[in-house]
């Protein structure tokens, strides 16, 4: 696959999900549609706290994630925060309520119908302080050293050129900013049938790439002081309907054994850096 067919495919079921309002992130052998209750729960799983779920907006939750960032970064009141994809907008609305009044959130997603969910929301529920811009995580919106902290959910590893967000990450921050992204990452290397997947690169798992090899990314963009605050293993049932293996093993012609290795292989880690 080439970039450019990773981002169509991506678009494609982000843009689906966003109209839906499911997490359709499985490949299409897996089945999609939750209820309210069912992303509550997966959001509580990853790292979400039920208080905070509460404080947000239902429409915000697509049970997408793969951390709570926003939770983890210690938002100050003022600051400007930058969420990298930022979907139906749950980090964006929850950052809000920490930056407060006096701060800023601006949430940037290449998927116009994410966008639309998400814009639609913060004018229903009152969110003044908080913006949505269409762009890519790799080309970024917006200007040199004007954030203070940048968040990300579970979005990095679609992108096809990760060390160009980084790099993108460190030129909008000001000095001495944070970036705090919660990530799906690899234990061990997944097979190559796999990766070549476009269904499962749109569902977090084929463009993952090994942790350290993560943190090296980071590294070479220029951050420091780079830190795991958060790593837990990443339930394979949220990737996939396990009564469905069979059926992907033979659309990606690989074993059974084999694809249920690679699933228990993905862990979900929240790296902290300082520009």
């Amino acid at each position: 696959m080439n970039k450019e067919e990773i981002k169509k495919q991506v678009r494609k079921r982000y843009g689906r999900s966003a109209i839906s309002g499911s997490s359709c992130c499985g490949p299409s052998a897996c089945g999609c549609g939750q209820s309210e209750s069912d992303k509550m729960a997966v959001s509580q799983k990853v790292g979400y706290e039920l208080e905070d779920l509460a404080r947000v907006p239902e429409d915000s939750n697509l049970g997408l994630g793969c951390g709570n960032p926003a939770g983890l970064a210690e938002l100050k009141p003022g600051e400007t925060v930058l969420d990298l994809g930022s979907g139906p907008g749950l980090d964006c609305f929850l950052a809000s309520r920490l930056v407060g009044p006096e701060g800023q959130v601006i949430g940037v997603d290449m998927t116009p119908e994410m966008l639309d969910r998400a814009r639609a929301t913060a004018r229903k529920n009152g969110f003044s302080n908080v913006e949505f811009r269409l762009g890519e995580i790799e080309n970024l919106p917006v200007a040199d050293r004007s954030v203070d902290v940048i968040i990300s959910n579970c979005v990095i590893n679609l992108s096809p050129d990760k060390p160009r967000v980084f790099k993108e990450a460190f030129r909008v921050l000001k000095d001495g900013g944070r970036l705090i992204v919660s990530d799906l990452v690899l234990t061990g290397a997944l097979p190559e049938n796999l990766i070549k997947s476009k269904e499962l690169y749109a569902a977090c798992v084929a463009g993952a790439v090994l942790k350290n090899d993560y943190i090296k990314m980071i590294r070479e963009a220029g951050f420091k002081e780079i830190k795991v605050v958060d790593e837990k293993h990443f339930p394979p049932e949220l990737i996939m309907d396990l009564k469905k293996v069979p059926e992907v093993s033979r659309q990606l012609k690989i074993t059974e054994a084999r694809l249920i290795e690679a699933l228990n292989s993905v862990i979900s880690v929240t790296f902290r850096a300082v520009k």
